[in-house]
């Protein structure tokens, strides 16, 4: 019995580890202006966005221009670039 309540205690940390670690998902929802096999643009409002896709990309349903569509995305870096701050107002150094 011990042994049963430890093992599930593991698994249900490990999982709550792996969902925290994931990205947050977000969706858009409206009709499909254009469609490219890496792009798709929806309008939202008065607002188009662009929504990055590729051969990954799940789709059910026809898509096409025209049709509307929920579409869940998740942010990703694509490049990082690290600066150091500015050494402003520090003080002079002594000679």
């Amino acid at each position: 019995m011990k042994r049963s309540i430890l093992v599930l205690g593991a698994l249900l940390l490990s999982v709550t580890v792996a969902l925290a670690a994931a990205p947050k998902s977000y969706q858009v929802t409206g009709p499909v202006l254009s469609l490219t096999d890496e792009v798709i643009t929806v309008q939202k409002g008065n607002e188009k966005w662009e929504i990055a896709r590729d051969k990954d990309t799940k789709i059910t349903g026809d898509l096409k221009v025209g049709s509307k569509v929920t579409i869940q995305y998740q942010m990703k870096a694509v490049s990082i670039e690290s600066k150091e701050e500015s050494k402003k107002g520090a003080a002079p150094k002594k000679k």
